[in-house]
């Protein structure tokens, strides 16, 4: 967890720290509405999560690190269920594989909602009696972004799902894309000399974005917009996956071992995309979106370019309002950017954007103690940094110095492309 919060930093949008629960929890079962109980069950590979394991999982954080922490009267809805929802609180007991959480036909849903109920019910109480205690409130905002984070993660494990079904189901209707022409791609100066980066003290963050320290930037540029469908339509009839200089070894050998020859949901005759709101016509003005690292990567390469570092990006993203197209817009895809190509467009929402920098703790970085210093700090190897949230990432979740990670293969995310060049 982060620094303590100051009273202001749990009302997340408006309103009492009850009614923002309410609102957070809601949002995740409204993400349900449309969902059989058997979308609910399947697991579509390893790195993906049925949504009932998504809807139980949240649950168990607010039972065993609130309840079961600040009501020593609290009885569990159930035992035994504490194995099956755990994700990789290695502190705090063992847990059910991950790759077979695909095969908890029970709990069913039924009792799962039912769970989440009573959950509610007894967190409720506990905002009410000790809606002041600082330490509540800290593992409550916690436990709140958690559940955000879990709500972008439903959605695009279910987009991964739905994408194997031969039926190729129509997740949500979606409003029509913004008919747009593409903004002319600028690249605009960034800073450079030291600069102050990560969190700045004020309101929630994670723990992976503190301390707040000096960073050098050198001159360098960056994209006024993210890289489009038709752009990367270009990479690829210039044989951009069939070109092995491009590419860093280990993503090369994914090329061939895995057959890649467009982005993820992209069909072979390159003209459509599969999304939430089914297969749809690429729209060549809007972020080109699932690409993993590697094809990043790859691409900036082609271009001419390179990936932002994440300080880049947090320097040039810093003082730029925290607008864009969220999970709250409806739209649940990417859309064209709009508006003065001078200024950076799309830096917050639409796709989430490939930075060059490693997932590494930041100088003096100390996880927490206890069991939440699992959260974040264990998973400081291998993975990359990406920024700025997508149309998937709840609108208020969001700031400029979030770090999101990846594995550099993983493609299946709303993860896209910001080019940048040393100046």
């Amino acid at each position: 967890m982060s620094a303590q919060p100051r009273p202001d930093d749990y009302r997340h949008e408006s309103g009492d720290i009850g009614s923002n629960y309410r609102r957070v929890r809601g949002a995740t079962q409204a993400l349900c509405a449309t969902l059989t109980p058997e979308d609910t069950v399947a697991q579509s590979m390893p790195d993906a999560s049925p949504a009932k394991w998504h809807l139980a999982h949240t649950t168990w954080f607010f039972e065993t690190f609130l309840l079961a922490h600040f009501e020593p009267r609290y009885r569990r809805f159930r035992d035994g269920w504490d194995f099956l929802f755990n994700s990789y609180y290695q502190s705090v007991g063992t847990m059910h594989a991950r790759p077979r959480r695909g095969l908890l036909t029970r709990p069913t849903l039924d009792e799962v909602v039912a769970w989440r109920a009573y959950v509610d019910d007894a967190m409720l109480e506990l905002l009410r009696r000790r809606g002041d205690d600082r330490d509540v409130m800290a593992r409550v905002i916690l436990g709140l972004n958690h559940e955000q984070q879990h709500q972008e993660l439903l959605l695009t494990d279910i987009l991964h799902l739905f994408s194997l079904n031969p039926l190729q189901p129509v997740y949500r209707e979606a409003p029509p894309t913004p008919r747009l022409e593409t903004v002319p791609l600028h690249f605009i100066a960034g800073q450079h000399g030291i600069v102050e980066i990560g969190h700045a003290g004020e309101g929630f963050a994670y723990d992976n974005e503190s301390p707040r320290h000096r960073a050098l930037l050198h001159p360098h540029a960056i994209a006024n917009r993210c890289a489009t469908n038709a752009e990367f339509r270009e990479f690829i009839d210039d044989g951009g996956y069939r070109d092995p200089a491009l590419w860093l070894s280990e993503g090369w050998d994914l090329v061939r071992h895995e057959g890649w020859s467009h982005p993820l949901y992209w069909d072979d005759a390159l003209e459509t995309s599969f999304g939430l709101g089914g297969r749809q016509a690429l729209d060549p003005a809007a972020p080109v979106c699932h690409v993993g690292f590697f094809e990043a990567d790859a691409f900036a390469r082609w271009a001419g370019a390179r990936l932002p570092t994440e300080f880049e990006w947090e320097a040039m993203a810093h003082d730029i309002p925290i607008e864009g197209n969220f999970v709250d817009s409806g739209a649940l895809r990417p859309w064209p950017a709009h508006g003065d190509r001078a200024r950076p467009l799309q830096m917050f929402g639409d796709v989430w954007e490939c930075t060059s920098s490693p997932y590494v703790g930041y100088p003096g970085y100390r996880p927490a103690s206890g069991a939440l210093g699992e959260y974040n700090g264990k998973f400081m190897c291998g993975q990359w940094v990406l920024r700025g949230g997508s149309c998937a990432t709840p609108a208020g979740h969001v700031r400029a110095s979030y770090r999101n990670f990846f594995y550099p293969a993983a493609r299946w995310q709303f993860s896209g492309i910001r080019l940048a060049r040393d100046a």
